[in-house]
C-alpha cells in the first residue's frame, strides 16, 4: 500500500532540494498545501529516504522563516495548526497579553521627566539648578531653585502616575479574565494573557471574545453565533457567524475538537476590520475562510449557549490592538504660549546679563584696577575678560526670578479650579440618570472655548439608535397620517389614540400607531396591504428568540430591519423564526413556511437587498427593498404612474426627515430561476473578481420588478441635538460626522440634526474605490466650490510647487456656496494612503458639513490627525464606545 508524506524543499541537513531530486527519488508530487510543501506518495521502499526528507525539517524551515519575517516587522502570511502548541511557538507568535498603558515601574520617572522638561522653565530651572552648583559663580543658595522645581515636578508626576495607574488596573482586568481552553481532551480555565495562537476555546453566551478566533461550533442550528461588535463600530445590532460545516459536525463534542489538527493559511495582522480571507486544510482538503467565520476580539457573545473557536490572532495582533492609536503627550495652546513667552524672556535676560558683563568688563579694565588692594581678584581670576565670563553667569542666577516658575503653578491650579467648575455645572447635569459632568483631566479643559473642528460618532452619539415605524405608502396610498373628522390632518402627539391591535395575540406592546384606516385594510385582506407586510416579514437578515411562548424578541443587524420587522409583526404577519433553509412566518393567526433559496445582500454600490422563497403554493417569489434612486430604474415599464404617485409620497417623507426604502416584488419563472441559481452557485466558488460578477449575476435577478410602495422610519435623536449644531455653526464651529454605519443612514440623520438643509447649493459625493477615481471626484468637488483652486497661481498650488515638503498651516477657504461633502470608507483609504490628503482637506474644509460613513477607528484617527496637521486648529472628538477611543487618543 502506497504511503503518503508531507515534506518540504530541504533535506535534513538544510540542503536545497528540486523537485526533479524528488521525481530521481522515485516520489510523485500530489500538489502544494501548507506554506509551499509538495504532498509525495512513496512506495515503502523507499523509507530510508523519507526520513532525510521529512515534514519535519520543512516545518522548521518554514517557522524560522516566519519568525525572521516577525523581527523584521514583515510578515506576510500567518501559518499555524490547531492543538499544536509546540509548532505554533516556534513562529514567535505574541500571547495575549494587551498594553495601553504608557509607564511602567521602571521607564516612569525617566520618561516622565522627559515629557516634563519639554517645558522650557522646567528645562531653564534645571539649567539654572547645574549653574547654582559652581561655587565660582553661585550667588544665591541651590535649594532656592530645586525646591520649587521639586515641588512643580513632583505634582505633575503624581497626577500622570494616578492616570497611568487606572490604566494598569483596567489592563490587568482584562488580561487576568478567564475563559475556557481544550487542554489534553478536558476544558481548563486559563486567563486571557495566557491564551496562545492555536488554542481551541470556548465562549458562552454575553462573554467577550477572548482574541480573534476562528468559529469551529456554536450550540445553534448550523453552527451559527450571534455578536454584538458595539466596541468596534459603535452598532449594537446583533450580526451573525456561522462556521463551515466540516467543523460544525464536532459541536461540542471534546474527543473530536482535541483531535482537530486544521492548518490555517491567512492574511498576516492588520488593521482592516472588513477583510479577512484565509484558507482551512483539513483531511486533504481545503475550505474558504472569510470575515463572517472569524470573531473578533471586542465582540460580544449574544443568544448563544456556547461556542467553540480556533485563536488565529493575539493580543498586539488583534484587529481591535491594530486599529488602536498610541498614548501621546499632549500640549495645550496655554503651554505652547508659556513656552514661547519663557523662550522670551530668556533671551531678554541674556540680553542683560551680557550688557551687564560688558559694563563690568570695561569697570574692571579702567578702574578697578587700582583697587586691587582693597578688592583683590581671585585666583582663577586672570584678566578683566575672564572677570566679565564669571559676572555673565552670577547675574543670571542673581535675575533668575525674571522667569516665573510660579506662573506653571498658577496655570495648574486654575485649570484645577475650572475642572471643579465643570463638575458642578448644574447646566451640564444629566438628570435621567443622575449623572454630572466630569472632567477626566485637567490638561485640556482650557481648550474647550478654542475648538475649531468638532469630529462625532453618529450611533449612540448624535442618535439614541432607536428607530420606528412611521409611516408607509402602499399601492399609491398613503397611511400613517391622523385626520380630524372635518378632514383636516393634525399633529399627533400623547392624547392622540393609538391603534388597538388586539386582534393580533403575537403583536408587540411597545408598537405604537395612530393610523386606522390600515388596520382596517389588514383586517379586510386588501391583497397589496397583505403582500407589503408580507414582504417586510420576509426580506431580511432579522433572527428571533422565542425563549418564552408568544414572547418574541428580534435581533437584527440594522435598527430599520428590526423597525420594519417588528412593523410587520404588529399588522399581523409576524416573523415566528428562520434557518438558513426556511422562513416560518405566521400571517393573520396562520403559520406559513416558506422556503428561503437565496439572500442577495445589500451593498453600498447596490443600494439595496433582496431574498428568493419559494411558497406553500409553490411559486418561486422575490422581494426587494432598497433606495428609491435605484428601484425606480428596475421597475416594469407599467408601473410608471404607481411610480409617479409614491415619489410624492416619499417626497413628502424626506421633507420631515424620515428614513425611507422603496418596496418590490417579482415572480419568476422556475426554468429561469433554475438556470440563475446554477450560475450564482459557480460564481460563489471563484476568487478571482468575486464582488463584481455576483453583483452581475445579481442584476440579472432584480429586475422587471412590480411596485408596492415605500417605508418610512424615524430615528430618534438626542435631545437638542438640532439645536445645539445649530447654535456650533453659528460659532463658526464645523461638525464632521465619523461613522461606520451606512451612507443613507448618516445622511438621513445629518439632515434630522440640521447639518444639511434642503437650502444646500448641494451635495458632493465621493465613492471611488481607486486613487484615480477619487481624484477626479475630489477636484470636481473642488471645482464647484472655488474654481481657482485647481490652478495652478492659487496660492497654496504654488507654495507647494516651490517647497513641498515644508510644513506649513492651510488658510480657510471660502467657497462659492453652501456644501456639504459625504466620502466613503473606501474612498478615503485611497486619499489618506495616496497622495490626495492635501485635495481632501481643502474641499472638506469648504464644506458647511462633512460626513464620513464606513469608517475604521484608525480612519477616524487619520482624519483628526489630517485636520490638526495642515489646519494648526484646536479640535473636539466626541464617542460613545470603544471604536471612539483611537479618534479621541488621536487629539
Amino acid at each position: 500500500m502506497p504511503r503518503y508524506f508531507k515534506a518540504g524543499l530541504q533535506d535534513s541537513f538544510g540542503k536545497p532540494v528540486n523537485e526533479g531530486a524528488w521525481s530521481e527519488a522515485g516520489f510523485v508530487g500530489e500538489g502544494v498545501v501548507g506554506g509551499g510543501a509538495l504532498v509525495l506518495r512513496s512506495a515503502p521502499a523507499q523509507e530510508e529516504i523519507l526520513s532525510n526528507y521529512s515534514w519535519y525539517y520543512f516545518a522548521m524551515s518554514v517557522c524560522e522563516s516566519r519568525s525572521e519575517e516577525r523581527q523584521s516587522g514583515g510578515e506576510q502570511e500567518r501559518y499555524l495548526q490547531a492543538n499544536n502548541e509546540e509548532f505554533n511557538s516556534m513562529f514567535g507568535y505574541p500571547n495575549n497579553t494587551i498594553k495601553t498603558s504608557k509607564y511602567n515601574i521602571f521607564n516612569f520617572l525617566p520618561l516622565n521627566l522627559f515629557e516634563q522638561f519639554q517645558r522650557l522653565a522646567n528645562a531653564y530651572f534645571l539649567i539654572l539648578l547645574i549653574l547654582q552648583l559652581i561655587p565660582q559663580i553661585s550667588s544665591l543658595a541651590w535649594y532656592t531653585t530645586v525646591i520649587p522645581l521639586i515641588v512643580v515636578l513632583s505634582i505633575t508626576a503624581v497626577k500622570d502616575a494616578i492616570d497611568d495607574l487606572k490604566r494598569h488596573q483596567n489592563d490587568n482586568q482584562v488580561n487576568n479574565r478567564s475563559v475556557l481552553v481544550l487542554m489534553n481532551g478536558r476544558m481548563e480555565k486559563k486567563k486571557w494573557m495566557n491564551i496562545q495562537v492555536g488554542d481551541i476555546i470556548k465562549l458562552e453566551n454575553n462573554q467577550p471574545v477572548t482574541a480573534d478566533i476562528l468559529l469551529l461550533s456554536s450550540s445553534e442550528p448550523y453552527s451559527m453565533t450571534y455578536i454584538e461588535t458595539a466596541e468596534l463600530d459603535g452598532e449594537t445590532n446583533l450580526k451573525v457567524k456561522q462556521a463551515i460545516q466540516v467543523t460544525s459536525e464536532m459541536e461540542n463534542d471534546l474527543n473530536q475538537l482535541s483531535a482537530f489538527n486544521g492548518e490555517v493559511r491567512c492574511d498576516a495582522p492588520n488593521n482592516k476590520l472588513g477583510r479577512f480571507t484565509g484558507v482551512l486544510t483539513y483531511k486533504g482538503k481545503n475550505y474558504l475562510l472569510d470575515l463572517d467565520k472569524l470573531l473578533l476580539r471586542g465582540c460580544i457573545i449574544r443568544n448563544t449557549d456556547w461556542c467553540y473557536g480556533l485563536v488565529i490572532y493575539t493580543g498586539p495582533d488583534t484587529k481591535l490592538m491594530q486599529n488602536s492609536g498610541k498614548s501621546s503627550f499632549k500640549r495645550t495652546h496655554i503651554d505652547h504660549l508659556m513656552n514661547v513667552l519663557v523662550l522670551w524672556i530668556f533671551l531678554f535676560l541674556g540680553c542683560m546679563c551680557f550688557i551687564l558683563a560688558i559694563g563690568h568688563s570695561i569697570w574692571e579694565s579702567k578702574r578697578g584696577y587700582y583697587f586691587q588692594d582693597v578688592l583683590p581678584w581671585k585666583d582663577y581670576v586672570s584678566s578683566s575678560f575672564v572677570s566679565a565670563i564669571l559676572i555673565f553667569w552670577s547675574y543670571f542666577i542673581i535675575l533668575n526670578t525674571m522667569v516665573p516658575i510660579s506662573l506653571y503653578v498658577s496655570v495648574e491650579i486654575i485649570r484645577l479650579g475650572n475642572s471643579f467648575y465643570i463638575n458642578c455645572d448644574q447646566k451640564m447635569f444629566y438628570a435621567p440618570k443622575n449623572t454630572p459632568a466630569q472632567a477626566c483631566t485637567t490638561t485640556l479643559n482650557e481648550e474647550l472655548g478654542q475648538v475649531k473642528y468638532v469630529f462625532s460618532d453618529k450611533t449612540g452619539t448624535l442618535t439614541r439608535n432607536i428607530m420606528v415605524f412611521n409611516k408607509c405608502s402602499i399601492y399609491g396610498r398613503l397611511y400613517g397620517a391622523v385626520y380630524d373628522r372635518f378632514g383636516q390632518r393634525v399633529e399627533i402627539s400623547e392624547k392622540t389614540e393609538k391603534v388597538s391591535f388586539s386582534y393580533n395575540k403575537l403583536a408587540d406592546p411597545k408598537f405604537s400607531f395612530y393610523d386606522k384606516t390600515l388596520v382596517d385594510a389588514v383586517k379586510r385582506g386588501d391583497p397589496w396591504v397583505h403582500l407589503f407586510f408580507r414582504s417586510l416579514a420576509l426580506c431580511h437578515t432579522v433572527m428571533a428568540e422565542e425563549k418564552v411562548e408568544g414572547e418574541l424578541v428580534y435581533q437584527a443587524q440594522s435598527p430599520d430591519e428590526g423597525a420594519l420587522v417588528t412593523a410587520a409583526r404588529n399588522f399581523g404577519f409576524v416573523l415566528r423564526s428562520r434557518s438558513p433553509e426556511t422562513i416560518t412566518v405566521v400571517e393573520m393567526g396562520k403559520t406559513i413556511i416558506y422556503r428561503l433559496l437565496a439572500i442577495l445582500d445589500f451593498s453600498n454600490v447596490r443600494k439595496r437587498m433582496s431574498v428568493i422563497v419559494k411558497t406553500p403554493e409553490d411559486r418561486i417569489m422575490l422581494f426587494c427593498k432598497g433606495a428609491d434612486t435605484i428601484l425606480c430604474q428596475l421597475l416594469l415599464p407599467s408601473c410608471t404612474p404607481l411610480r409617479d404617485v409614491t415619489m410624492e409620497h416619499l417626497d413628502e417623507f424626506a421633507s420631515e426627515g424620515l428614513r425611507t426604502l422603496v418596496v418590490a416584488y417579482r415572480e419568476l419563472d422556475k426554468s429561469f430561476f433554475r438556470a440563475w441559481y446554477r450560475k450564482h452557485s459557480e460564481i460563489c466558488f471563484c476568487l478571482e473578481d468575486r464582488e463584481s460578477k455576483i453583483s452581475s449575476i445579481y442584476e440579472e435577478v432584480e429586475k422587471d420588478l412590480m411596485l408596492l410602495g415605500a417605508t418610512a422610519i424615524e430615528d430618534k435623536l438626542q435631545d437638542e441635538v438640532p439645536q445645539t449644531i445649530k447654535t456650533l455653526n453659528k460659532a463658526k464651529i464645523k461638525i464632521w460626522v465619523l461613522t461606520g454605519d451606512k451612507q443613507e443612514t448618516a445622511v438621513n440623520i445629518a439632515y434630522a440634526c440640521n447639518l444639511f438643509e434642503d437650502e444646500m447649493d448641494g451635495l458632493l459625493y465621493v465613492e471611488g474605490k481607486d486613487d484615480e477615481t477619487v481624484e477626479k471626484e475630489l477636484r470636481s468637488a473642488l471645482y464647484k466650490m472655488k474654481p481657482e483652486s485647481l490652478l495652478d497661481s492659487d496660492p497654496i498650488n504654488s507654495y507647494l510647487a516651490t517647497k513641498p515638503k515644508m510644513p506649513f498651516r492651510i488658510p480657510e477657504e471660502e467657497p462659492s456656496g453652501n456644501y456639504g461633502l459625504i466620502i466613503h470608507g473606501y474612498s478615503l483609504a485611497c486619499a489618506l494612503e495616496g497622495n490626495l490628503e492635501l485635495e481632501l482637506l481643502r474641499a472638506a474644509c469648504m464644506c458647511k458639513g462633512v460626513i464620513c460613513c464606513r469608517m475604521t477607528p484608525l480612519q477616524k484617527a487619520q482624519v483628526v490627525e489630517l485636520v490638526k496637521k495642515y489646519k494648526k486648529v484646536v479640535t473636539l472628538a466626541i464617542g460613545d464606545g470603544a471604536n471612539d477611543v483611537s479618534m479621541i487618543k488621536g487629539m
